[in-house]
């Protein structure tokens, strides 16, 4: 790939800005420098795999490949190293002389054929939606590159030299929402050279039996890798200039080579300027802090540092090491991992800490520097000055006011002084070697010791700490066996201050001190006066916690062999577990496919997965723009209730401003429709809620109307107006209520006062409150329309439901539905959120299209995407329950209250869906009282499994409860609870079937069998008796989930070369719907007897005027109806075409191959095309599923972080028809259920507005905190008379079984709760309590004990002669 120096094109002018992509030059004569390189991949390339999902480098969908040849004072050495970079925060300006990669690049359909990647992510069925396929895939090949090129490693044949850690690690900063990352490990550690092959999950490559695979070289059957053909050899060199920095004026770009280059840009800055606009200067290095501090504001001049010596290189010397600080962090890691001094062991351990934050994309182009700026500017929570602080690093700054000296500070001081201004630049940063400086030769004895720590929602990746901490210390033992603190360092940093601080009253205390329990009791006290967050800053008393339990685990690495109490206490167990991360250790998948109907029953490979891998296929943003296409962005309010006076803008103003106002005479003011009700598109003089649609700007790029609706200026006023309602008490207060409809309100079952009089136990009144939730779908809402002839539009909307968004268009613009196409590829992920809220965004843009005569189309930013969401529905429980002292429940009462927002939406279903989830342990007898409140907030919607998680939730939750009181085991409880077949019939009725379709006591035995979960539980009590800081919990859940078959359209053509296009109502969105109709209209047309056509078939996008009826594509069963009526076509054909068949065969005697007979079917000129329209029967549309879950999890109770070991499922889905379909679906909406009970907060402020508004603050499950061993059982329960082939639903209802992971934690709580009474407390150790949903750290934590480690001090202190 390199090219020899000599050879290398002369360099380009100075203000030519030139790179690769794929091979492809690309010369750019001007540009805006605020353009990122996602922006002109997108708009400017035909490569669209980078995708936009966050805009913060928190998601990785937009990871591209980045080649550049690296500076080096030996010019023949001529490296270009290869690193992944997020496209969309890095600036074009600065690809300038580089080579970009991006997943089309490794191969593709149109090159005939595709990269090992591509074909592995397909095969090992790790893409369903595939939107963030292609930076997984990125990710996973910059990892390859990297490890082929370091000679040091060993190679394998046909393996990369990646180890199995590595692989995964890979893709560890990448998010998915919809398989579980199951597959996707395996996938990536199928490349590594250390993988067990047979270890590797179910794949299309070979085929697992059930115990074991069949003794063959499994290598030979995977996609051939080797290295020459597959890893840096694909690149296109585009690094081919000897030099080529951008200095240009007209791109307002300037890279200066030395210091007093720099000097001289920064001292042209003109003080009328700097009055009138403030800082015009942008110093640039990566641009990462713009995924944090979104910039609207524009710079005169942009100064790229990468290139100035001084910045960019390592300087060692025997008192340190010196690192420019426009290095990255990813160099500052491998440098600091390569040292070997008297401080290696500090030069590790930084680097390990630094390997938690960010994201390798986006550790690979911050630097060092910048991330110090960002702390001292902007008081950015910052790992990096905490670990600085503690090792006394220096830092050296050019300051504008001393042009000539730079100045060298502490890094201590370096945060005190006042916010750098745009012309003071950091230069270095300097990390002394400890040894060297404080540890006393003298002192044979003493050892230095540095640790630190880190609490966050998540291990790796973008999140924010809770608190992070870092310490030196060097100890000495003493004569007397003692530990003697010669000096200590503290340091303690992103725990709601400003900036990071030296708990310096804990280090005099301690200095000079011999370490004891006494000592160490005081020193806790004085930490937590010491490390005070700042009022109003959340989780205060949580992070003081964290300091308190970092502490003591820092000083009781010295304690062992203080006495002997300290020994036997095992007080050092599960210390460091926070240190080492571990990834998905190992999973087993068993699944039974079924040929009876075949090829339905394979577990074949999604459709389009290979072209989802290579970024070919085309999603609605990936369509290239009309000529003269405008872009619009939502101005949405920020207040409930409150009147909208008037939109203002000041400086970016933008081509139109679209609002009700512009709605045609004969239009509506609708934004979307349900059976129900409908809603408006927008609110124009009254904001209803803060995220109320206000109006919709139009401009002539995305940016320019993402910026004009951040910066428009609402006049709000709320004079004579009553207060908003902002919770469900407010609503019952003042009776604002939606009605449910009779024939959608659940019925009570039984006779409550008499299972209460029946009851020797009752609680009264308890109470649950569940938050929301939201889609976190990767691709944003989207929609394009292009207005056409005769008053027609087209629209492409990333929608589940085309039919009601064509509806809904037309009524807003006055015309026909004839006259409005809506056509639907695929999604990028939906969850219910492209169900409703999908529609406005179409509509919005067909409004503005319709009125300014030109396309627009719209792709919301992720902030506006998650404030509009509305999501999941929030409600609060208070329950009765009686119950027999062996726990078998007599009678329940539930009063629930929903939040269902401004509008009804598709809210309406809730309560029903509630109740039949909940149904599924025998209540004896069951009543409730259901309230669907209006508030003013914004509308909720249906998510995966609405009304049903939270309603299996609450049985679980009521379960615990009764367990707690009567101080037995949960299980215990579950068990004597769940449903005989015909208490089953009294609470579902028809839905029940048969008593053979009644699967759940089978899979209840199975899941405990195969999960050894009674042995586990014994393993686990012995566990929490010998280890006092880790403790561990496990729970077994069942699921009785009701289903709903919906009507369904299919359509079936066939053309002149027998090859066969399918059209469904259902809309693909991940979930395997193309790929089970192809399975079964192979299935029925092959019943003709002419041959495969499996791969004749094309199943092709939803368009509204091609089929009508299409319906929604939601609730699990669509793929099932969809699949039926396609049978119906197939089947109808095959009744036209036997004949023809038999005619031909008896006049050639032979058979006749399918393309012959529809060669003859044509010309004799038989109807090729069929419509159907499935309605299910109503006596058997309805029917149950099953499954159950066993979760096994670890708590810290020091800090609350939860690790979930294991879980194994077992779930019931009839005969599958596509078992590596449903497997992922099962795996995908498990890990989404953990999401809701562990991990996602979506949370708002006092007035309503959504604040966990990015990838920063809302944190969905990541490779890293999805169960280390994850097992799942795909049960074949055989024939079921009324199911569509047998088979049954899996998209919503294994969610449900999450709550297994919330109950295992709450026993590991209990566990720790235990323990705290037997060391005397007295406060926060009742054996009853309420786990909150989510269970995040602060909240576990809270409930373990915030004072566990003064509570557990002052007992040994008490046990003290």
């Amino acid at each position: 790939m390199d090219k020899p120096e000599n050879s290398s094109e002369p360099p380009p002018p100075p203000d030519r800005l030139i790179f690769t992509v794929n091979g492809e030059r690309f010369e750019v004569p001007e540009v805006d420098p605020s353009t990122t390189l996602l922006e002109f991949l997108r708009t400017n390339t035909p490569f669209k795999s980078p995708k936009l999902g966050c805009g913060e480098g928190g998601c990785g969908a937009c990871v591209v490949l980045l080649s550049k040849r690296n500076p080096n004072p030996n010019p023949s050495l001529n490296e270009i190293e290869h690193f992944t970079v997020s496209s969309c925060l890095t600036l074009l300006c600065s690809i300038n002389n580089c080579s970009i990669t991006t997943s089309e690049g490794l191969g593709s359909s149109k090159d005939g054929i595709f990269h090992p990647i591509h074909e592995r992510f397909s095969g090992f069925h790790a893409s369903q939606c595939g939107f963030c396929t292609p930076g997984m895939c990125m990710s996973l090949f910059s990892a390859i590159i990297n490890s082929e090129n370091d000679s040091n490693r060993p190679s394998k044949s046909g393996f990369s030299k990646l180890t199995v850690s590595e692989a995964e690690k890979s893709v560890s900063g990448n998010l998915c929402r919809c398989t579980g990352y199951r597959p996707i490990a395996d996938a990536c550690k199928s490349f590594a050279s250390d993988v067990d092959l047979e270890d590797l999950g179910v794949n299309s490559f070979w085929r697992k039996k059930r115990d074991s695979i069949e003794k063959v070289n499994l290598s030979r059957l995977l996609p051939h890798y080797n290295p020459k053909d597959h890893a840096s050899s694909i690149l296109k060199d585009g690094c081919n200039f000897a030099s080529g920095l951008l200095n240009s004026e007209k791109h307002s770009w300037y890279t200066p080579l030395t210091i007093e280059d720099l000097r001289m840009l920064l001292s042209q800055r003109s003080d009328r300027t700097v009055e009138k606009t403030g800082n015009r200067i942008k110093l640039v290095v990566g641009n990462t802090a713009n995924g944090y501090y979104k910039e609207t504001e524009k710079y005169d001049k942009y100064i790229d540092l990468r290139y100035i010596p001084e910045l960019s290189v390592v300087k060692k010397n025997s008192s340190g090491i010196e690192f420019g600080a426009a290095i990255s962090i990813s160099k500052v890691i491998s440098y600091l991992k390569q040292q070997n001094c008297e401080s290696d062991l500090i030069c590790s351990k930084i680097a390990n800490h630094l390997e938690k934050i960010g994201s390798e994309f986006v550790r690979n182009s911050a630097s060092i520097g910048g991330n110090l700026v960002m702390a001292q500017r902007k008081y950015f929570p910052s790992d990096i000055t905490t670990l600085l602080l503690a090792v006394d690093s220096t830092v050296t700054i050019l300051t504008g006011q001393h042009p000539h000296k730079h100045e060298k500070i502490t890094i201590e001081e370096f945060l005190q002084k006042p916010h750098m201004g745009p012309t003071n630049v950091l230069l270095n940063v300097h990390i002394p070697f400890i040894g060297q400086t404080k540890n006393k030769a003298n002192n044979l004895n003493s050892r230095l010791t540095f640790e630190s720590y880190r609490a966050s929602p998540r291990p790796l990746g973008n999140a924010l700490p809770y608190l992070n901490a870092a310490f030196l210390s060097d100890i000495s033992e003493t004569e007397k066996n003692g530990v003697l603190v010669n000096y200590i360092n503290l340091a303690f940093g992103a725990y709601g201050t400003k900036r990071a601080k030296r708990a310096s009253r804990v280090e005099e205390y301690l200095c000079g001190k011999i370490l004891s329990v006494a000592v160490l009791n005081e020193a806790v006290e004085l930490v937590k006066s010491d490390v005070v967050s700042d009022e109003g800053t959340s989780y205060g008393a949580y992070r003081s916690s964290l300091a308190v339990g970092f502490l003591f685990q820092f000083l009781n690495t010295f304690l062992g062999d203080l006495s002997d109490y300290f020994k036997k206490s095992l007080l050092l167990e599960g210390s460091d577990r926070t240190k080492n991360i571990e990834m998905l250790s190992s999973a087993k998948q068993v699944m039974e496919s079924s040929r009876d109907f075949y090829p339905v029953g394979e577990p074949m490979k999604k459709i389009a997965a290979s072209i989802q891998a290579s970024g070919e296929a085309v999603y609605v943003d990936d369509i290239p723009s009309p000529p003269n296409c405008l872009y619009g962005a939502f101005i949405y309010s920020t207040k409930p209730s409150a009147r909208v006076n008037n939109i203002s803008f000041n400086s970016n103003t933008p081509t139109a401003v679209i609002s009700s106002k512009d709605i045609p005479e004969k239009g509506e003011n609708i934004g979307s429709t349900t059976i129900f009700a409908s809603e408006p598109l927008f609110s124009p003089d009254f904001s209803r809620c803060a995220g109320d649609r206000i109006a919709f700007v139009v401009a002539e790029t995305q940016k320019r109307a993402n910026v004009a609706a951040k910066t428009a200026v609402l006049d709000y006023d709320t004079q004579d107006l009553d207060p908003p309602i902002l919770t469900v008490e407010e609503a019952v207060e003042r009776s604002s209520f939606f009605e449910v409809p009779p024939f959608l309100t659940p019925s009570n079952v039984g006779d409550f006062d008499r299972g209460m009089i029946e009851s020797d136990h009752k609680i009264v009144n308890s109470e649950i409150k569940l938050g929301s939730q939201y889609y976190f779908y990767l691709e944003n809402q989207t929609a394009l329309a292009i207005p056409d002839e005769d008053n027609t539009i087209a629209v492409y909307s990333s929608i589940q439901n085309p039919e009601y968004a064509q509806i809904v268009i037309a009524r807003c613009l006055g015309i026909p539905e004839h006259n409005v196409r809506v056509i639907t590829r695929r999604v990028g992920g939906g969850f219910g959120g492209k169900a409703m809220k999908a529609i406005p965004v179409a509509a919005a843009c067909a409004l503005a299209a319709h009125k300014l005569h030109r396309p627009v189309r719209t792709y919301l930013d992720r902030k506006t995407d998650m404030i509009l969401a509305g999501g999941r529905h929030p409600m609060k429980i208070t329950y009765t329950v009686g119950f027999k002292s062996n726990g078998k429940i007599t009678a329940l009462h539930l009063n629930i209250l929903i939040d269902a927002g401004v509008t009804e939406d598709s809210s309406i279903l809730i309560p029903h869906n509630i109740i039949s989830s909940l149904k599924k342990y025998d209540f004896g007898a069951l009543s409730f009282d259901l309230k669907l409140c209006k508030t003013n907030r914004t509308s909720k919607s249906a998510m995966r499994g609405p009304g049903e998680v939270q309603g299996s939730y609450i049985a679980e939750a009521i379960i615990e409860n009764i367990a707690s009181h009567l101080l037995i085991k949960s299980d215990d409880v579950r068990t004597v609870n769940l449903h005989k077949y015909e208490t089953l019939k009294i609470f579902y009725g028809s839905a029940s079937e048969e008593c053979v379709d009644y699967t759940l006591p089978f899979i209840w035995d199975r899941v405990a069998e195969s999960s050894s979960y009674f042995s586990r539980v014994c393993l686990v009590e012995g566990f929490n008796k010998s280890n006092i800081w880790i403790k561990r919990g496990i729970s077994r859940v069942p699921i009785v989930h009701e289903l709903i078959l919906r009507p369904a359209a299919g359509k079936v053509s066939v053309l002149w070369d027998g090859s066969i296009v399918v059209e469904v109502g259902g809309i693909e969105l991940g979930q395997g719907l193309w790929t089970k109709v192809k399975q079964v209209a192979a299935y029925a047309l092959g019943s003709i007897k002419c041959g495969e056509v499996f791969d004749k078939i094309r199943v092709v996008q939803a368009d509204t005027l091609s089929l009508v009826q299409g319906g929604l594509t939601a609730a699990s069963t669509t793929s099932e109806s969809s699949c039926e009526a396609i049978r119906i076509c197939c089947n109808l054909l095959v009744e036209r075409l036997a004949p023809l068949r038999e005619k031909l065969e008896e006049e050639i005697g032979i058979p006749v191959n399918w393309e012959t007979l529809i060669l003859q079917a044509h010309f004799r000129n038989i109807n090729l095309g069929v419509n159907s329209y499935f309605v299910p029967d109503s006596s058997s549309s309805r029917y149950l599923n099953y499954g159950a879950a066993v979760s096994e999890v670890e708590v810290n109770i020091l800090t609350g972080e939860t690790r979930i070991l294991r879980t194994d499922i077992v779930y019931d889905c009839g005969q599958s028809m596509n078992p590596a379909v449903d497997l992922g679906q099962i795996e995908g909406a498990f890990v989404q259920g953990l999401g809701f009970f562990m991990q996602e907060e979506y949370l708002t402020n006092a007035e309503g507005l959504v604040v966990t508004d990015s990838t920063w603050n809302y944190k969905i499950p990541t490779i890293d905190t999805i169960p280390k061993q994850f097992n799942v059982e795909v049960l074949n329960s055989g024939h079921h008379r009324n199911r569509i082939l047998s088979s049954k639903a899996s998209g919503e209802p294994p969610l449900l079984l999450a709550a297994s992971v919330h109950c295992a934690t709450r026993a590991a709580i209990g566990a720790a709760r235990e323990q705290m009474k037997s060391w005397g407390a007295v406060e926060g150790v009742d054996s009853s309590f309420h786990l909150d949903v989510p269970a995040t750290m602060p909240v576990v934590k809270q409930l373990c004990g915030l004072n566990v480690v003064e509570t557990y001090l002052q007992s040994l202190i008490a046990l003290e002669p």
